[in-house]
């Protein structure tokens, strides 16, 4: 069976969450956002595109800033309605120059930050 983003389950906005994960380390990364014409583009080119809400345009991760993601296997959630990309990151992931996004825990109620700026 062939796969067709038009089969995914989208918002109101037409966007569906997307995790970026580390294919080797199993690594989270970040959370961002795809829609229809992002997840073809990522499959077609190999390279992870995402939506950015804040601009209104595609955004291909490391485009500007050399933190590439490159696509390592793209898997979809039992309700059609976010996806995981396996990826191979190149530098950080997190644009405050972290390796990912999820620096920050919640720890006996205090926020922890779990790592510095690379």
């Amino acid at each position: 069976m062939r796969f067709d983003p038009a089969t995914l389950s989208y918002n109101s906005d037409g966007l569906l969450p997307v995790i970026a994960q580390e294919a080797e380390t199993g690594e989270v990364l970040m959370l961002a956002w795809m829609n229809a014409d992002a997840v073809a583009r990522t499959l077609a080119t190999g390279r992870v595109t995402y939506w950015s809400r804040s601009r209104q345009a595609f955004w291909i991760k490391g485009e500007t800033s050399g933190h590439v993601q490159h696509l390592v296997e793209m898997r979809v959630d039992c309700d059609r309605d976010a996806l995981l990309v396996l990826v191979r990151q190149e530098g950080p992931a997190c644009h405050t120059n972290r390796r990912v996004c999820f620096y920050t825990a919640v720890r006996d109620g205090d926020e922890v930050e779990l790592m510095a700026p690379d």
